[in-house]
């Protein structure tokens, strides 16, 4: 065999080492991979088996838990009725009635802890103000309502512990207490509002008895944390006074079978004190130990009859203009007696209107855009008073108030409300407050951090009759714990 053939076949045999040796290290490599990519997939399903384990396990705690909870409620609730139980069959020991029996009676106190059907709402929510004003005591003119800013600096006006529930499947019940700082930080407390409504009147009745604000306009019955300005409109100060129309009574309202939403109402108060401001309100002390109103020392009026009640009616309707507009149209009245003289009548009578546009694209209520109209008009049969030479007269009151709210991105509102109010010159309107000639403008902005706070900047330019004209500026903050029941549209 020549050189040449030896060189080819030792060349050959070379090549073939080498692809040989070139196959196996690839294959080792693939090996390499494929057992990566096995302890991968082991170790993966290790992590997920792991998470569901543990989600399963935080669902049997949660579970162990909630059983623990029911069964000491249960135990709880076994407990009171023992105590309740001992505590009636202890003074009817000789009854015919088995020692046994746990019927409810009505002198049996009412339960402390329910299950079943009953909840029950508890909060606290406070607003509080800074101002700067260039009047020196904005309290004497400008800020008439009782839950308005009162003086430069700081002020708290309202801080509000409200509880609502069912309270049987036949009533809900609902409780307000406020409590508010004077001018020198004392703290004044009222109950604002206690009612029951019900829940299960046939021919869409129902009723509403207690102590609550009357159902007139739109805003009278609304809380000062339900406002969009930090003040109270200025036609409503001036015929409902600094607390608005509110009064021991009862309400009965029907909702009509019409294809759009109508209902009407009827209120019937005892239109007595303070917060029936226009009606049988002895008014205040002059000082002399006179109580006066409008300048007129008053009777101390009795209720007689059904004749010195206070009647509030309304009826109200809401209109789907499209799918993105809604509107809603108001009649009210209020008439009662009046405390200026034995035969003294107040009439009071308004219309509002309220329009909503909010896109069907909508993302948590923003964008939006809000119109809210309040026209007044109050006719006060005032008695004559000798004493002060004041002759009897009639006084007409009339204004009303316009605000624009634009929800012109997430948690930011703006608005402006501009007011108008006038009356009849009376025999005693130079000492009035609540008289004269008078408008205002505000203009406000409102940043919600969340749906339980909020911060509000208003600016207010005053012109009026009995001081000239003034300019202030409001900053509000408002806090809220705990469930607050929902509000009407």
């Amino acid at each position: 065999m020549d050189s040449r053939k030896l060189a080819g076949w030792f060349s050959a045999l070379c090549l073939s080492a080498v692809a040989a040796q070139a196959q196996q290290t690839n294959e080792l490599e693939q090996l390499k991979r494929q057992l990566q990519q096995m302890q991968e997939n082991f170790e993966k399903v290790q992590r997920e088996q792991r998470e569901q384990i543990d989600v399963l396990t935080k669902k049997l705690d949660d579970l162990m838990k909630q059983q623990t909870a029911e069964a000491e409620k249960k135990k709880l609730e076994q407990e009171l009725a023992t105590e309740l139980s001992k505590n009636q069959s202890a003074p009817v020991a000789q009854a015919a009635a088995p020692p046994s029996a746990a019927a409810w009676s009505p002198a049996q106190p009412l339960t402390v802890a329910r299950a079943g059907s009953a909840y029950m709402n508890i909060s606290f929510d406070a607003l509080m103000d800074f101002c700067w004003s260039s009047a020196s005591d904005p309290s004497r003119f400008l800020q008439l309502g009782d839950h308005d800013p009162i003086k430069r600096g700081f002020s708290l006006r309202n801080a509000e512990i409200a509880v609502d529930g069912a309270v049987d499947p036949y009533f809900k019940g609902f409780g307000n207490i406020v409590l508010k700082l004077d001018k020198n930080n004392g703290t004044d407390i009222e109950l604002e509002e206690t009612y029951l409504l019900s829940t299960s009147l046939p021919a869409q009745l129902q009723v509403k008895a207690g102590q609550f604000f009357a159902n007139f306009g739109r805003q009278n019955s609304q809380h000062p944390h339900q406002w969009a300005f930090v003040d109270e409109p200025l036609i409503l100060n001036r015929a409902f006074g600094p607390d608005g129309l509110r009064n021991i009574g009862a309400q009965l309202s029907w909702l009509a079978p019409t294809p759009f939403y109508t209902e009407a109402f009827l209120g019937v108060f005892d239109g007595q004190g303070g917060t029936a401001f226009s009606f049988r309100n002895p008014g205040e002390d002059d000082g002399t130990g006179v109580n006066r109103f409008h300048g007129r020392a008053t009777l101390d009026r009795h209720l007689r009859g059904p004749g010195d009640l206070l009647y509030v009616p309304r009826i109200a309707s809401s209109f789907d203009v499209s799918d993105s507009q809604t509107v809603v149209l108001g009649a009210s009245a209020a008439f009662a007696p009046n405390d200026t003289g034995a035969d003294r009548r107040t009439e009071t009578y308004g219309l509002d209107l309220y329009w909503k546009w909010k896109p069907a694209n909508a993302h948590a209520g923003f964008p939006f855009v809000s119109w809210q109209t309040e026209a007044l008009y109050q006719r006060f049969s005032a008695g004559a008073d000798a004493s002060a030479s004041i002759p009897a007269e009639t006084l007409r009151d009339w204004g009303f108030y316009s605000q624009v709210l634009w929800g012109f991105k997430p948690r930011w509102v703006a608005g402006m409300r501009g007011e108008y109010v006038n009356g009849d010159k009376g025999a005693d309107d130079a000492n009035d407050v609540f008289r004269g000639e008078r408008t205002r403008i505000s203009p406000d902005l409102t940043f919600y951090p969340s749906e339980f706070s909020k911060i509000r900047l208003q600016y207010n330019y005053d012109h009026g009759e009995l001081f000239g004209t003034e300019h202030s500026v409001w900053l509000q903050m408002e806090f809220l714990l705990g469930a607050h029941g929902a509000h009407k549209f």
